[in-house]
């Protein structure tokens, strides 16, 4: 688990992806007592973010010690990013951080040779303009972000966020994560494989067809919930419904239901002693052995290593601290 984090800070990047990383990996939410980041703004010298002066309090060359380094989305994708900051994040990545752009960052990581012949996103208007200027990149246009184990790229604005939190829920776990969001008033979790443009990414008013039903779902994870279920519920056909579920979440409704009990079923690892048998009751997986199959292909890793993993951690977070995972 990386300690130190340092965010990339020269002229011309965006100062939303910089002033975002910093509020996530800046300070532990309340009642979250692990030990927290380290954060080093590295530049070498002080940037203009329109009216105010940014002043970094390390060089670029800091960036080779820090365990992970975000890069933060730069303005101008018509010119090659500077060299200084080019060199610095590859030599990074070569003394062996973590390196991850938010937003049109991944223009930096593709010119320090970072994303040959990895698969990696960025802005979806800036998805064709990266592909054709280093061919050598596998760019997937319609993700909020890739990992790829050591080098992490994301889409822009809203889904940088999620790149974030999912770094967090990597070196920390989901109910670390889940308070970051809660603090942040963001959903916990958008799978990585999602869709990038959406009619709609949440549903905009309360009269919306599933405004009621994702948190009536959401409710009732320990039922073997199905699409004609979630359809009954919102008054409209099973075609319909998968229609609106892609409108607004960018995937179908099985594939979110699951998500959703993968996420439960983390937190009741981290933070409960429930055998995995009870568990996979509690969110509607019916037999540890589905929850072990879905849990292992979704987190990487089986249950009982994740519990040993992260446990320790969720049991520094204050009583009452852990987020619920059900919206923030």
């Amino acid at each position: 688990m990386g300690t130190v984090v340092g965010l990339a800070v020269t002229e011309g990047m965006l100062p939303f992806e910089l002033s975002m990383a910093y509020e996530v990996f800046g300070a532990a939410p309340v009642g979250v007592t692990v030990p927290w980041y380290d954060v080093e703004l590295c530049g070498s010298d002080a940037v203009r973010l329109g009216r105010f002066r940014l002043e970094p309090d390390q060089g670029l060359d800091r960036l080779r010690h820090a365990d992970t380094v975000i890069v933060p989305g730069w303005a101008d994708t018509d010119v090659e990013p500077p060299a200084e900051l080019v060199g610095a994040v590859r030599a990074a990545h070569e003394a062996g951080a973590r390196v991850a752009s938010l937003c049109t960052g991944a223009f930096v990581l593709a010119a320090a040779g970072l994303l040959d012949g990895r698969r990696a996103t960025t802005h979806w208007v800036h998805t064709d303009a990266l592909a054709a200027r280093y061919p050598r990149v596998e760019v997937d246009p319609d993700v909020l972000y890739v990992d790829d184990g050591s080098v992490l790229t994301s889409a822009g604005k809203a889904a940088a966020l999620d790149l974030c939190l999912h770094l967090v829920r990597l070196d920390h776990g989901s109910s670390v994560a889940n308070a970051v969001a809660r603090r942040l008033v963001v959903p916990p979790h958008r799978a990585g494989g999602q869709a990038q443009f959406v009619a709609a990414p949440v549903p905009a008013r309360d009269d919306h067809p599933l405004s009621a039903l994702l948190p009536w779902a959401i409710e009732r994870l320990d039922r073997p919930l199905t699409v004609e279920d979630l359809a009954r519920q919102a008054g409209m056909s099973s075609r319909h419904l998968g229609r609106q579920f892609r409108a607004v979440t960018g995937t179908t409704a099985l594939q979110w239901l699951l998500t959703q009990r993968i996420r439960r079923a983390q937190e009741l690892l981290e933070t409960t002693d429930d055998v995995v048998d009870a568990i996979a009751a509690a969110t509607g997986m019916g037999t540890a052995t589905t929850l072990r199959r879905h849990f292992h292909r979704t987190v990487g890793v089986p249950p009982d290593t994740y519990r040993r993993t992260f446990r320790s951690q969720s049991s520094g977070m204050q009583p009452g601290a852990t987020s619920t995972g059900r919206g923030a």
